[in-house]
């Protein structure tokens, strides 16, 4: 049993340390504390031993140097049943420190809100890990306390044992303090190393680290995964709680039954495409592929344009928001006939949720999570898997880019109106799998052709789907026309603009296409491939 009857403090994050503190103190335990954790808890009337007290030397270099000292280490690292150590703490002038209470400056929380250089670098901290590890590798007769969450635990601990810790809960505080100092360096490493963190991604090949360390907390166990006969959890990255612009990564879940592995990647779908519009808009999930989106001055407007591009698909779906969902939004969710799984949204009114929850359909209560305010996505990384390791690229941020980036390449000149509607399916397309093509009109989806193995075939589906509101429409694809055959569909439908990568050998027989049938096209020069 490890008995304390002497515990370091020193803690960036204050939150409980007072209460937590104090009963240390009812427990007769001496304090010995530094800078402003030392001050803080002098303000609280607790009898504090600071460091430089204790060592005979003061902190120095605006407090960068405080606790690496021989006296705090030697009371740390000190094997308590070894003769000669006890012998040299004597000698020397050391006490033993049997707990050490340490949490680290926020290096990840500086990162991701794109503070300057100079004060990441000054949220690395040297000490607190120092002390953390010499504590953790002397479990047997030190406890290390590295997170707030603990203290309650602990505290019971010791009261219940009169005081002291038993070596088996000492090594598990040992297993979670090594556990986050692997986890800060890390952060750190990956930071240096030219990825960053959270706000960062390498915008060049040569920019990617050569060694790479994903550091995810689980967030929730799963029913099962895809399917029923495979298990599943739900991974986070830990610094995603302190990263602004909401994600299904930060989600509250406000009602309805747990969230299925399907339903995380459809919502997580869902909020990346509607979070690209400017204008309220609401968009439907089925497979991770929109069947409908729209956008329109108010977000029930949205909601009915954006269900009705293909109310059948939709059945089951899942609906993506970027404005606070109200009373008359929740009504047309609500309407006869329509069953949707789950909603996100940056909030629920009070009377949408009142009408959200009480209206179950098909038995249950919709799953609804709110996320908080939408921001445009800061670059970071993009991961999938594949047996045996993971290919990592930048994350396509792109949305339908600046209108410098767009040239009509046919003599026939798109309306205002098509301008903007296509850019508004080009931003879409981006978000349906390939090979990809978008159909819309007065920012509204009509038809989607998705993940077909010819582009012409994703033509036939969208048209198909669109039927006789092509006729006025525009048209994007996410990749180039490698023949003029899909052209010759769009007009048979009666398509007005079509917007494009461009790049194909065959462009001239393309851009020949829509002249003869009064096509107007757009070239982006950038195409959005979704595997």
């Amino acid at each position: 049993m490890v008995k304390v009857t002497r515990a370091l403090i020193s803690v960036h994050d204050k939150e409980g340390i007072i209460s937590f503190a104090t009963g240390l103190k009812r427990l007769g335990v001496e304090l010995i504390s530094s800078g402003g954790t030392a001050r803080l808890l002098k303000d609280n009337r607790l009898d504090v031993l600071e460091v430089s007290q204790y060592t005979g030397f003061p902190e120095v270099m605006d407090g960068r140097v405080k606790t690496l000292h021989p006296k705090i280490h030697g009371g740390l690292l000190a094997i308590r049943d070894n003769p000669s150590h006890l012998k040299q703490m004597k000698d020397l002038g050391i006490l033993p420190i049997d707990m050490v209470v340490v949490n680290l400056y926020p290096f990840e929380k500086a990162v991701a809100r794109k503070a300057p250089l100079e004060e990441v670098v000054e949220n690395i901290d040297v000490g607190g890990p120092a002390m953390i590890r010499a504590a953790a590798k002397n479990y047997k007769y030190v406890a290390v306390v590295v997170e707030p969450e603990e203290y309650g635990k602990v505290l019971s601990e010791l009261e219940k044992n009169g005081g002291e810790l038993s070596e088996g809960f000492c090594f598990e505080l040992a297993r979670e303090a090594f556990r986050r100092t692997s986890q800060y360096d890390k952060v750190i490493a990956n930071f240096f190393s030219g990825r960053g963190t959270a706000c960062c991604a390498p915008t060049t090949v040569s920019s990617f680290p050569s060694r790479l360390t994903l550091e995810f907390v689980k967030r929730q166990d799963l029913r099962y995964g895809e399917n029923p006969h495979q298990a599943a959890s739900f991974y986070v990255e830990e610094q995603q709680e302190s990263a602004p612009g909401g994600s299904v990564s930060t989600h509250k879940q406000l009602s309805g039954k747990e969230l299925s592995f399907n339903n995380i990647l459809d919502l997580d779908a869902a909020l990346e495409l509607v979070r690209e519009f400017e204008e309220p808009g609401a968009v439907i999930i089925k497979h991770t592929n929109p069947c409908g989106a729209g956008c329109a001055s108010t977000l029930a407007e949205a909601f009915r344009r954006a269900y009705g591009g293909d109310p059948v698909s939709a059945f089951g779906c899942i609906i993506g928001f970027n404005r606070e969902v109200d009373r008359e939004t929740a009504e047309e969710v609500t309407a006869p006939g329509h069953f949707v799984e789950a909603i996100i949204a940056p909030s629920f009114s009070s009377e949408a949720l009142s009408i959200l929850k009480t209206r179950r359909k098909w038995g249950q209560e919709v799953r609804l999570l709110e996320v908080g305010t939408l921001t445009r996505q800061a670059p970071s990384l993009d991961i999938k898997r594949v047996v045996g390791g993971i290919l990592v690229q930048a994350r396509d941020i792109d949305g339908a880019g600046s209108a410098t980036a767009e040239k009509v390449v046919t003599t026939n000149t798109p309306t205002a109106e098509e301008i903007r509607d296509m850019r508004f399916a080009w931003t879409v397309a981006k978000h349906v799998k390939s090979n990809a093509i978008v159909v819309a009109k007065e920012m509204t989806v009509v038809g989607v052709g998705a993940g077909q193995m010819s582009r012409v075939d994703s033509v036939h589906i969208a048209l198909k789907k669109a039927g006789h509101r092509a006729s006025g429409s525009v048209m994007a694809s996410d990749a180039f026309f490698p023949f003029r055959d899909s052209i010759d569909l769009a007009a048979r439908a009666g398509i007005k603009a079509i917007i494009q990568p461009g790049g194909s050998t065959k462009d001239e027989e393309v851009i020949k296409a829509a002249e003869e049938h009064g096509i107007a096209m757009v070239f982006t020069g950038r195409r959005h491939f979704r595997h």
